[in-house]
């Protein structure tokens, strides 16, 4: 089978978003318009992806570093036709070319393989969609016996046309050697004066093409958008999507319409995820997970029965079994915590690993350490791990316990079974089993006065 080509259109300046950034690099889920697309293309198995740029060109070009997308600059914006002509020159002939839009950022690879998979010189593909208030969009224009003759666009249709439901999406796929020969001989006499992408479809039924149309599942797939409530119309769409898949396989949601996923899960069976949860990035959830409100949680694992209190940020960690964290928790990247651990209200940890069966459990800051198993934490302690210039690690042996308000100066270790007083600076090493006291001699004063106003 010939190669296939994808030539995504993602020049336009997109005026009605009122935004200085380029409108395909506004985030559906958290990942620009157009990285979307360019994602499916990929999926698709696309030998070559041609991205059209146009408006803020530098700025969507410095988006995405990636060897596989040719970039295409569309000085002008003259039209879809125009802007589909500037790929011409990098389109060998024998390919088939896929035309997407960088505004449109939902449509599923399974719609896309079904439209291309019979592609060949004899036939255009084209993807339509029933619409009960088709305004705006170029009407799909059938003969007596139902084949397609043209693509009229609305400025352009009559009374009669303006009544057709049937309309076009702007995704079509069609052999590069036609493309080559009908794109030059576009004519720009229409309302817009532009140069009609959709004048090919006239031109293939001219050449004894067929035109092969296809729809997709749901409308949403092949919604575009032009400003800020389309905009929010298609992340609510495609949260949905993913709150019914997560559902699906295994989550009980507490409200299906109020939580978001920015990336990428795998889930066990048997999750409960409370209101207002944010996903970003890679994460996986055991099974018997308990997410509480407003927690986000970004590049992390999170392994069977552990519970996530409300309101804690985790961001590339990793949870152990029946750990539980918070509320108010912050696991920074490199947090490793083994089974059974506890990291509690106003914690924060960062490149910190702890072994199984030990507590943080109140406002603490532990970083660049290494707890050994069944370690307890005093609230108020923080490992001192930076000096202005270079950080430094601290140790804690198995079953250390740190009384509260302590600060390990480090680099120090402690060895196993130590104890720490309460309210101590350790700025040396501990041995095992040693109790170590750092801090002023306390003085009890008879006779003292509180100041009084004068």
């Amino acid at each position: 089978m010939s190669p296939l080509h994808v030539v995504i259109l993602a020049a336009g300046q997109g005026s009605r978003m009122k935004s200085a950034l380029p409108k395909v690099l506004h985030p559906v889920a958290g990942k620009a318009m157009l990285h979307h697309v360019i994602e499916t293309a990929r999926q698709l198995g696309a030998e070559k992806i041609h991205t059209v740029i146009g408006h803020g060109a530098d700025q969507v070009r410095a988006s995405l570093d990636d060897a596989t997308v040719n970039w295409v600059l569309q000085t002008e914006q003259l039209g879809t036709g125009h802007a589909v002509a500037q790929a011409l020159p990098d389109l060998p002939d024998d390919a088939r070319v896929l035309i997407l839009y960088g505004d449109v950022p939902l449509t599923r690879k399974d719609t896309l393989e079904a439209m291309v998979g019979d592609l060949d010189d004899r036939n255009l593909a084209l993807l339509t969609v029933d619409m009960d208030n088709p305004h705006g969009y170029g009407r799909i224009v059938r003969d007596t016996d139902g084949q397609v003759q043209a693509i009229v666009e609305q400025k352009d249709a009559t009374a009669e046309q303006h009544e057709i439901k049937e309309v076009n999406t702007g995704i079509l796929a069609v052999s590069a050697r036609h493309l080559k020969s009908w794109l030059p001989t576009l004519s720009n006499s229409n309302a817009q004066g532009e140069y009609y992408l959709t004048d090919i479809i006239a031109m293939a039924v001219d050449h004894g093409l067929s035109v092969t149309v296809s729809q997709p599942l749901n409308p949403f797939e092949v919604q575009g958008v032009n400003n800020r409530l389309q905009l929010a119309e298609l992340e609510r769409w495609y949260q949905r999507q993913q709150a019914e898949w997560l559902m699906t396989e295994g989550a009980t949601l507490a409200d299906p319409a109020r939580i978001d996923v920015r990336g990428e899960m795998t889930i066990g069976n048997d999750l409960w995820i409370d209101i207002n949860v944010v996903f970003e990035g890679r994460v996986s959830l055991g099974s018997n997970v308990s997410i509480g409100p407003g927690c986000v949680i970004k590049d992390a694992t999170i392994a069977d029965g552990a519970e996530i209190k409300a309101h804690s940020l985790i961001d590339g960690a990793t949870i152990g079994a029946n750990a539980q964290i918070g509320p108010f928790a912050r696991l920074r990247p490199g947090t490793e915590l083994a089974a059974n651990t506890k990291v509690g209200n106003f914690v924060e940890t960062k490149k910190a690993v702890v072994g199984e069966g030990s507590k943080i459990n109140h406002l603490s800051y532990v970083g660049d350490a290494s707890l050994g198993r069944n370690v307890n934490v005093g609230a108020g302690t923080i490992t001192c791990n930076y000096d202005g210039v270079n950080k430094y690690q601290t140790e804690l042996g198995d079953g250390v316990f740190v009384g509260s308000n302590t600060s390990l100066v480090a680099p120090v270790t402690v060895g196993a079974e130590a104890t720490i007083g309460a309210g101590s600076t350790i700025t040396r090493n501990v041995s095992g089993s040693e109790l170590a006291v750092a801090r002023g001699k306390q003085r009890n004063i008879a006779g003292w006065e509180r100041p009084k106003k004068a």
